[in-house]
């Protein structure tokens, strides 16, 4: 009965069943639900670019998430089209960038493997560890006090997750506490990208971000590349992320639980 699919409920895109066994039934299979993991790769004007292990929803923002984190484009604008087409081995999101914006990916482009699990991928990308992100202004500030209401919140956006227990989040959190939207993948940097994608699409500008895994150096840059000023993570952080954060004056904190903070740097952006 192992590998066996069953019908997915329609409301749970990204999520499938299968026949499992536990410890105390051996031999009575049941269902459980999984979490879909699929190659996505996000092809610019007909060339391939990266190639990520993703959940197979919100893909659209992840593109165009993905494509601002990395410097790709400097605006939704530079973006004319994106097509999500399923292929034989995965999914494949066509993107249609200008021609000044094309031009540029092509004089740095690399071979880039990504996996869920990997931040910085590719023998390339090594020369570009550390480099100039432009410093972020002082304009946002967050009362420590809502940030408990959003930790309490996060799971609303991990529909898969309360199935699964196989995904992390990323949501936006406006000043007063409340939630304005957020994303869910098995993979932390795609789930921050899609919602990155997300704010860009809604406009969001005051707020902080949060995420439900711990802030690593590429979760930093990615949210500092798109001008987020404040990361909230709910496990710590890196050594070289608090570096990074520092440099470019972004405020990061972590072990966000309820009564419970860290803050690694710039702490004048928080009140109590």
């Amino acid at each position: 009965m192992e590998g066996v699919h069953l019908q997915a409920d329609a409301a749970l895109e990204g999520a499938t069943q299968r026949m499992v066994y536990h410890r105390d039934s051996l031999h009575q299979p049941q269902a459980d639900w999984l979490a879909e993991e699929v190659p996505v790769a996000l092809v610019y004007n007909g060339i391939s670019h990266v190639v990520m292990m993703a959940s197979p929803k919100e893909l659209e923002h992840f593109a165009l998430g993905f494509s601002l984190s990395e410097g790709i484009i400097q605006s939704p604008a530079d973006i004319y089209g994106i097509d999500v087409q399923p292929v034989c081995n995965g999914i494949e999101v066509q993107i249609e960038l200008s021609s000044r914006r094309f031009a540029g990916l092509k004089a740095r482009r690399r071979a880039m493997d990504g996996r869920t699990g990997c931040g910085v991928c590719g023998v390339e990308q090594l020369a570009e560890i550390g480099k100039p992100i432009p410093p972020l202004p002082f304009t946002q500030t967050f009362s420590l006090g809502q940030l408990e209401p959003a930790l309490m919140r996060i799971r609303e956006w991990q529909k898969i997750g309360e199935v699964t227990g196989c995904t992390h989040a990323a949501s936006w959190i406006a000043p007063d506490g409340s939630m304005s939207g957020g994303s869910e993948d098995v993979g932390r940097h795609v789930a921050l990208d899609k919602l990155l994608g997300l704010r860009a699409r809604q406009g969001w500008q005051q707020g902080s971000a949060l995420v439900s895994s711990r802030a690593s150096y590429e979760m930093v840059q990615k949210s500092a590349m798109c001008g987020v000023e404040i990361l909230f993570a709910v496990s710590a952080a890196t050594s070289l992320a608090v570096d990074v954060a520092q440099r470019c004056n972004l405020t990061l904190v972590g072990f966000c639980r309820p009564g419970h903070a860290t803050i690694y740097t710039h702490t004048q952006r928080l009140t109590e």
